[in-house]
Order: structure tokens, then C-alpha cells, then sequence
């Protein structure tokens, strides 16, 4: 039994189970086009760089918001993210620049098009399903400030 047991662990710990997770960041309400949804806040390099990584699921209209310091040309990956999601990434004002839908487990790099202070990541589908394109704008974004690192 205990090797069994000792098999199943060392297969969680193989598949990244119990690696890193952000835990309790603090929660955003954001609308785009009448949409309400609710974000993660990512405003340093740490929380950052971890992510949505290692998770299996996301509740319906949830994300994670990344803030970074300044306006610069953004790139997201998918190294250790098992939900399959879509980023829209955001300039300074609000705006939606373009939106990208990003594939599991991949290090294909998807970046924005121009300048983006924001990358809001959601649930693959999510921007298609309320009818949000470029130029859509996140209202909200105005009162969070910018990264600290």
C-alpha cells in the first residue's frame, strides 16, 4: 500500500500539482461592453511570473489582470498553464489592442500589436463568446495604478 501510495506522490509532484501557485491575490471588478467580470491583480515581477500556472480551472467570468510597470511590447506564454485561455492585451487608456487565444502546456509566444500596459487573461472563449474585439474599452483599469517592479 505505502508504495502505491509513494508512486501516486511522486506523479502529482512529476506533473507540477504542488509547484508554486499565486494564492489570494486581491480580486478586481473590470466590465467591457456591459460585461462584468472579476480579475486576479498581478502588479509585480514575483506574482507575475507565476501566473495562472499549475491551475486545472477558473470560475466562470474569472481572470487574472497583469499590470506591468510601463507601456512596452508584451509576450505570454503557456509553460506550465493547463486551462486553455485568450489574452487581450490593453494599452494605457483601456483600449483592447488585440486579443490572442493561447494553447496549454505551449512556449509559443503571443504578444501584442502596439504598446500594452495590461494583458487580461480569461478563459479561452471568453472575449469571442460577449462579442469583445480591439478597440472594445475595460472600464475599471483607471484606479489600479501601475506595477511596482
Amino acid at each position: 500500500m505505502f508504495k502505491i501510495f509513494s508512486v501516486f506522490i511522486l506523479s502529482l509532484l512529476a506533473q507540477g500539482v504542488f509547484a508554486q501557485v499565486n494564492k489570494e491575490l486581491p480580486l478586481v471588478d473590470l466590465k467591457i461592453q456591459g460585461h462584468s467580470l472579476k480579475a486576479e491583480l498581478v502588479k509585480d515581477s514575483d506574482t507575475r511570473s507565476i501566473g495562472l500556472m499549475n491551475r486545472f480551472s477558473l470560475k466562470p467570468d474569472h481572470g487574472m489582470l497583469f499590470i506591468f510597470k510601463e507601456a512596452s511590447m508584451i509576450g505570454m506564454w503557456m509553460k506550465n498553464t493547463y486551462v486553455p485561455l485568450s489574452v487581450a492585451f490593453v494599452d494605457e487608456k483601456g483600449i483592447v489592442l488585440n486579443i490572442e487565444n493561447m494553447k496549454p502546456q505551449t512556449l509559443d509566444t503571443h504578444s501584442t500589436i502596439a504598446p500594452a500596459l495590461y494583458a487580461l487573461e480569461m478563459k479561452l472563449g471568453w472575449f469571442d463568446t460577449h462579442g469583445i474585439k480591439a478597440g472594445a474599452k475595460i472600464e475599471g483599469l483607471a484606479k489600479l495604478g501601475k506595477a511596482t517592479n
